[in-house]
This record gives C-alpha cells, sequence and structure tokens, in this order.
C-alpha cells in the first residue's frame, strides 16, 4: 500500500471510496456519515489545500484522510494534554468497507504520527462520532486518549475527542 497527496484528477475515486464506506457504517448502525458528508466539495477543498492523502492499493485508492492543523472551535472546551498548540489533527478518515479489517487504519495512523514527528509536533487530534464504537476501540487501541466530548451538530449526538502525545 502506498500513502501519498490526492490530486484533483482522483476525486471521483475518493468519492466512491467514501461511499462504500458510509454503506458500511450504515450498516453497522453508525449514522456518523451519510451521503451529504463527506462531500464532493470538501473534499476538493483538501486537496487544494495541499493536506488530503490518500491511500493506494493494486492502483485502487481504498483509503483517505485529511491531515492539517485544523481544529473545530469546539475542540477549545477541552483540556488537552498538549498544552503547546503544537499538533496535527485527523479529518475524515475513511476506507472502503471491504478493507475495513485489514489494518488500513492503524498505517494511516502512523502515517499522521510520522508526519506530525517531522513537522515538529507533539500531539495527534481528533474526534469520532459517539455512536462509532468501532472506530473509538481503534483509537483507543492504538494509545489515543478520550478527553472529552463536543457537539457539533444539532441533529447528532456527542462526538468524543482523541489525542496522542507522540
Amino acid at each position: 500500500m502506498v500513502i501519498q497527496k490526492a490530486k484533483i484528477r482522483d476525486i471521483v475515486s475518493i468519492m466512491l471510496m467514501y461511499s462504500s464506506c458510509v454503506k458500511g457504517m450504515l450498516l453497522s448502525g453508525n449514522n456518523q456519515w451519510n451521503e451529504t458528508y463527506p462531500n464532493h466539495e470538501i473534499i476538493l477543498k483538501d486537496i487544494s489545500n495541499g493536506t488530503y492523502y490518500i491511500a493506494i492499493k493494486n492502483s485502487e485508492i481504498i483509503a483517505g484522510i485529511n491531515i492539517d492543523e485544523n481544529q473545530d472551535k469546539q475542540y477549545m472546551s477541552i483540556n488537552w494534554k498538549d498544552k503547546n498548540s503544537n499538533f496535527l489533527v485527523v479529518h475524515r478518515l475513511g476506507i472502503k468497507h471491504e478493507y475495513w479489517s485489514g489494518g488500513i487504519g492503524k498505517q494511516l495512523m502512523t502515517f499522521v504520527e510520522s508526519l506530525a514527528l517531522n513537522k515538529g509536533c507533539n500531539s495527534v487530534r481528533l474526534d469520532t462520532y459517539s455512536q462509532n464504537k468501532s472506530a473509538m476501540g481503534f483509537y483507543k487501541k492504538i494509545g489515543y486518549n478520550k478527553l472529552g466530548s463536543i457537539k457539533l451538530e444539532a441533529n447528532k449526538d456527542l462526538y468524543y475527542c482523541f489525542e496522542k502525545i507522540l
């Protein structure tokens, strides 16, 4: 598997990957994402910003992730362990449903952590939907600590914020 920055020409394959991911989420009872999010416009903006990465296996885009320094304003309510404000934030980590059990998520997060260290960052932050039990278990398993919750959408349950000190 290769992880690299996405290009605009990858958008159709990226959106097909998210479609597969969303279908898998809905089948497992997780309504964190739907047909309106993540959407074409958001991912194009991520790509244009140079912060969106794709995982490619056998010439197929099987996963994607946005990695930047931007956190939602709701993050300010969390008592982060890293007080240096030198961190990266993970957004929109998605994996094609058929690859969910293949270790792709761990490889992506290892990539994120290496990128953070190379940029001189002290930590990685992210949030995940409180109903996304598999994601919460995954992040805890790879060393992320749940530090609190935030409300990102009026019609959704809480999102849990995680951090890993590197």
